[in-house]
């Protein structure tokens, strides 16, 4: 197996990067609004949403001693237990009004404004579970890490209803008692990222709403600590890069994403030579700095430099090597790191590439055998 240095060495990256437990990713909560000193109205919804599931709104009116700011902002800091996007949701449905109005996200709030929103109840996931094998790494009552397959979707699409990492989720909680988050809709529970089909190793779940806000900031402002391992079509000149190339979604082929972008996004990738195979190919170690879809593959490409068995990126010429055939795209997600959402304490989960990963490495040493020893 090939390995990826000492901890020490992972350690002393992450302190340059900002991605350690000493870099923070605190969330410092700002001040709940000031709102009216008498206890919130319960009133009746106006007929015309037509939902028939609320329950009751709660109404109360916004205070002289209140700044004008966006609806959404000012209600995410009266209620903490509600994400932006989950209010946002409920402001488009029109659950949220203003003196009686339906109103916009952006809708600037004043003093002397009554503002009611109603919270629906909640309703059932209409996702089945699945008796899917999962290979949990670590579980508590907030979270849970596991270490994903290649092969496996994370979560339903058109094409893929049925037998994703979800489907087993929901198994997994229904049979053990477990909960999830809400927070992703009801295709997503629990989904804090993702990692492509093909791509294998840690992912973490977040079981409650709360555990899901506080990951998802963590990996907004770049504090989760993150290293890829792939093998890779040929050896970069350099044993060591930047890749610093904005990315989108490709303005000719929608599936996908290139610099060749109406909207490019910033997107750096870190990445270490560790292991060469001649100059057929090698082992590189990836840091992402940022995280944008399909970032790791694109970069590599960029660079003249695909990941075995990504057709989509490098072409047939990437699915063999020398007769060797690559059963997949050749990516595998190996550390995690964050701090918990209850403990605050930093936590990192280690998982080693796959047999499918081995057995290939094993081919291409016999291919061309590397100089000097084989890296523990």
């Amino acid at each position: 197996m090939l390995g990826i240095g000492s901890a020490s060495r992972l350690s002393a990256y992450s302190e340059t990067t900002g991605e350690t437990a000493g870099s923070g990713g605190r969330h410092v909560a700002k001040p709940v609004s000031p709102i009216a000193n008498q206890p919130p109205a319960a009133v009746a919804w106006p007929a015309c949403i037509g939902e028939g599931d609320s329950s009751m709104v709660t109404e109360f009116v916004v205070t002289s001693g209140e700044a004008p700011k966006r609806l959404d902002i000012f209600l995410v800091n009266r209620e903490p237990k509600l994400s932006r996007s989950a209010l946002q949701r409920l402001i488009g449905q029109g659950r949220v009004r203003i003196n009686g109005q339906v109103v916009k996200p952006s809708q600037k709030i004043k003093p002397g404004d009554t503002i009611a929103f109603d919270i629906p109840k909640a309703e059932p996931l209409e996702l089945r579970g699945e008796s899917i094998p999962l290979e949990i790494l670590y579980e508590d009552d907030v979270l849970l890490l596991l270490n994903k397959p290649a092969g496996l979707v994370v979560h339903p699409a058109p094409g893929h209803w049925a037998g994703t990492l979800v489907n087993a989720l929901l198994y997994h909680f229904q049979t053990s008692g477990g909960t999830v988050s809400t927070i992703g809709g009801k295709e997503r529970p629990g989904l804090v990222h993702r990692l492509d089909k093909d791509t294998s190793g840690v992912m973490v779940i977040a079981k409650t709403d709360e555990a899901h806000r506080a990951l998802s900031a963590q990996f907004k402002h770049h504090t989760i600590t993150r290293v890829y391992e792939a093998l890779i079509s040929g050896v970069p000149k350099k044993g060591h890069g930047l890749i610093e190339l904005p990315i989108g979604r490709d303005r000719k082929e929608r599936k996908k994403f290139s610099a060749h972008t109406a909207r490019p996004k910033e997107s750096v990738t870190e990445y270490k030579v560790d292991h060469r195979f001649g100059k057929l190919a090698a082992h590189v170690l990836l840091y992402p700095r940022t995280g944008r879809t399909h970032q790791l593959r694109v970069h590599l490409a960029s660079l003249g430099h695909p990941i075995l068995g990504d057709q989509t990126y490098g072409g047939k010429k990437v699915c063999t090597v020398e007769g060797v055939e690559i059963p997949r795209v050749m990516l595998h997600a190996r550390i995690l790191g964050f701090r918990h959402p209850s403990t605050g304490e930093f936590q990192e989960y280690t998982k080693p590439f796959p047999s499918d990963m081995e057995q290939t490495v094993q081919a291409l040493d016999k291919l061309a055998p590397p100089r000097g020893a084989r890296k523990s």
